[in-house]
């Protein structure tokens, strides 16, 4: 016998787990480092560097373990990059200048201004040619425009002049026909009446409504359909 029906006035305990105390995986904690700026997001990696530094840098390095010498300093490095950069920026022509001549420098500078000169000269032609060059292709488009232009109302003048042609040729061959049409004794047909062979007969059309027949109609009342008409007009008088 089962005991389902009975009400549980005790209801079952589970039994006692040996576990710790649970927690969500939502209260766990998280994100627990924080985030710094990647080299191309605006952060300090991307401070202007001066890469030919750090290059020279890198090679001195490299040379000085390859021969097995003391590794270069920063002051070292720092120092021996702004000689270079001194002397990659002074000017090239500081010492000719100092150990050329007077005569040689006049004549130097002769010869520069000669070039420049020339220089100017070779400009001015040039842009001379090019624009007789401009004008003389600006000519020749002109020109070769007003021959299409000429071209095109000679074509429009022969095709009016033919058109014109073709309709005054229409009108006179129609107005020959017409000519020919009026002229009774050319055409003695046209004046031949037809008559019908009882257009003289006193009685006329004795036989009209004889072959008339009414089409068939429904009408959905008894008392005016074509059978009780009938019947009424045979049976009824």
């Amino acid at each position: 016998m089962t005991t389902a029906h009975r009400p549980t006035f005790d209801p079952a305990k589970g039994k006692d787990a040996l576990r710790g105390p649970a927690y969500h995986q939502r209260l766990l904690p998280a994100h627990m480092t924080l985030k710094t700026r990647q080299p191309g997001q605006g952060g300090i990696a991307d401070e202007q560097r001066d890469l030919r530094a750090e290059l020279l840098k890198a090679e001195a390095a490299h040379f000085a373990k390859k021969n097995g010498g003391p590794a270069p300093d920063d002051d070292d490095d720092e120092g021996t990059t702004t000689a270079k950069r001194q002397l990659e920026d002074a000017p090239a022509d500081v010492g000719a200048d100092e150990d050329e001549t007077p005569e040689a420098k006049r004549r130097r500078l002769i010869l520069e201004e000669a070039r420049d000169i020339d220089a100017d000269s070779d400009g001015s032609s040039s842009e001379s040619s090019d624009e007789e060059e401009d004008d003389d292709d600006e000519e020749d488009e002109t020109a070769e425009l007003m021959r299409e232009l000429e071209k095109i109302k000679r074509e429009r003048a022969e095709q009016k002049a033919k058109e014109e042609a073709e309709k005054n040729a229409q009108e006179q061959e129609e107005r020959e026909f017409e000519i020919a049409r009026g002229n009774p004794l050319l055409n003695p047909k046209d004046f031949n009446v037809k008559r019908r062979w009882d257009d003289d007969v006193v009685f006329k059309n004795q036989a009209r409504g004889v072959d008339d027949k009414k089409p068939k109609e429904f009408v959905n009342d008894l008392l005016r359909s074509d059978f009780h008409k009938r019947f009424m007009s045979r049976y009824v008088r």
